[in-house]
């Protein structure tokens, strides 16, 4: 349990998360330039969502490895990873026609954060919402969102308690 905890509370972890949110944007390039899956609104944002949570682990890998910074850098990557559910868990109604709401040809971002006119290879909508396609056994891309992102916050959540005990620990008097 100490080497889990020690995990959790090292550059090891912001690595680990790093990894996983560039393996996720790869995943979602490669569907979108090889095979041809154009993304709709909600696949951009979120791919933004993931983006921001490698610009958020990155920072913090790189930044000192103290108690407030690891405990920010949980609280900000724990609101990347729910933001990144919520996405999912909209285009996965929308998907299975049980959710109120639909989707746009354009992003919908103000003209100060315009990344799809910045980005347009990353971030621009190429599609309309309708069915994600299918991944590993048998999952659409939407129901892989969903767990993947259910998975990000259990760990990331783990990590948020770890640093919260950190931070609050009495140290040891001799």
């Amino acid at each position: 349990m100490h080497s889990i905890f020690s995990f959790l509370s090292s550059r090891g972890h912001w690595l680990l998360l790093a990894s996983v949110s560039l393996v996720m944007l790869l995943v979602a390039l490669y569907y979108q330039y090889s095979l041809g899956e154009e993304p709709c609104q909600v696949c951009i944002q979120a791919r933004l969502w993931v983006v921001a949570l490698l610009l958020v682990s990155i920072c913090a890998a790189c930044l000192p490895n103290q108690p407030g910074i690891r405990l920010g850098g949980n609280v900000l990557a724990l609101f990347c990873a729910g933001a990144l559910g919520e996405r999912a868990w909209f285009l996965y109604q929308l998907e299975n026609g049980i959710g109120n709401g639909s989707c746009e040809f354009q992003l919908g971002m103000p003209d100060w954060f315009a990344v799809d006119q910045w980005f347009p290879a990353l971030f621009e909508v190429r599609n309309l919402c309708s069915f994600t396609p299918d991944m590993l056994f048998g999952f659409s891309m939407a129901e892989g969102l969903l767990l993947s992102s259910g998975l990000l916050t259990a760990v990331i959540g783990c990590a948020l308690a770890v640093s919260q005990m950190t931070l609050h620990a009495v140290p040891k008097t001799n």
